[in-house]
């Protein structure tokens, strides 16, 4: 595996999950892969899930991991090709990916979409030029448009959890007072499409993901409606892709509360965290024993280990 971004680049995701469960049972067996190996960590964005979760895996592999923040750490790095750089930024990705890729094996990069240049954004202008520039294999720790160690972990955790063979799971939009990509709802849509689920996705008019994202998923613009019998319910708030990165709405009739649990098959809850209390979700439905978000969150280590560890046993 060269790069990791897509459901498609796991390959046989039956055969992904049944590894997952060997890792988190075992998940200090395959140290041997790791020795004197080197990952970088590369954060343009804030992190507490995806650093933590990213060098706990790689420590699991036996592997040293190294965080770089960029404009914290390092010197600011300007993205694009063909400018002047006569502002502040001082270094050119051009540059700085060849020699990051010289000091180590594997690559994992976070960076978030800027919202405001959509083909900027979904043309994965910056994780492009590490996986073109680094000679190394590249993981997406959430990028313009995917984050596929979420969507994985999700996965997992529906796995771990269904009481049904094919479970009815929801994504909801839900109110947020920031305008937030849509990576993360675009991985779950793809992640969920690959799955053997009966997969929803709910939003305000307004809110459609990229076509290309939703897939075969069934719209439904009524959330109640989609609840409806729903055994997982994931929300999570995005800003609007047509109109890009704009908000149309704060509607907190959309948050995720008793009224709208009440109507499902005694629904798990998942979020991907961090998440805003009684905006996207009412605190007695997060605190209650249905909610998932902490297994969720472990899951993470689960999702990024495997990833690594298919990765190095291709570079052997």
């Amino acid at each position: 595996m060269k790069s990791f971004l897509h459901v498609h680049d796991i390959g046989d995701l039956r055969q992904a999950l049944d590894e997952a469960k060997r890792v988190k049972a075992t998940p200090f067996a395959w140290q041997e892969l790791g020795k004197n190996k080197t990952v970088i960590l590369i954060f343009f964005n804030s992190s507490l899930r995806t650093r933590l979760s990213s060098q706990k895996a790689a420590l699991n592999l036996g592997m040293n991991a190294i965080v770089l923040n960029v404009n914290g750490d390092s010197w600011k790095l300007e993205t694009e090709m063909g400018v002047v750089m006569d502002g502040d930024k001082p270094e050119h990705l051009r540059e700085a990916i060849p020699v990051i890729g010289s000091y180590c094996d594997l690559i994992g990069v976070r960076s978030f979409a800027g919202l405001q240049d959509r083909d900027f954004d979904y043309n994965e202008t910056i994780l492009k030029q590490f996986i073109d520039y680094s000679g190394k294999p590249v993981i997406s720790l959430e990028s313009g448009t995917v984050h596929p160690c979420q969507a994985f972990a999700d996965l997992l955790t529906i796995e771990e959890h269904k009481t049904v063979s094919r479970p009815k799971v929801v994504m909801t939009w839900a109110p947020h007072p920031r305008a937030l990509p849509q990576a993360v709802p675009n991985s779950f849509a793809e992640w969920m499409n690959a799955a053997d689920v009966d997969f929803v996705i709910t939003h305000p008019e307004g809110y459609e993901l990229d076509p290309g994202f939703v897939g075969k998923a069934r719209v439904e613009y009524d959330q109640m409606k989609a609840f409806e019998g729903a055994d997982f319910v994931y929300a999570k708030n995005w800003s609007s892709y047509v109109r890009y990165g704009e908000i149309l709405s704060r509607d907190r009739n959309w948050t995720v509360g008793k009224r709208q649990m009440d109507v499902t098959n005694n629904a798990f809850f998942m979020h991907c965290l961090p998440v805003r209390r009684n905006m996207i979700v009412t605190d007695e439905v997060i605190d209650s024993p249905r909610s998932l978000v902490i297994p969720e969150a472990a899951n993470r280590v689960v999702s990024a280990q495997v990833v690594m560890k298919r990765m190095l046993e291709d570079i052997q």
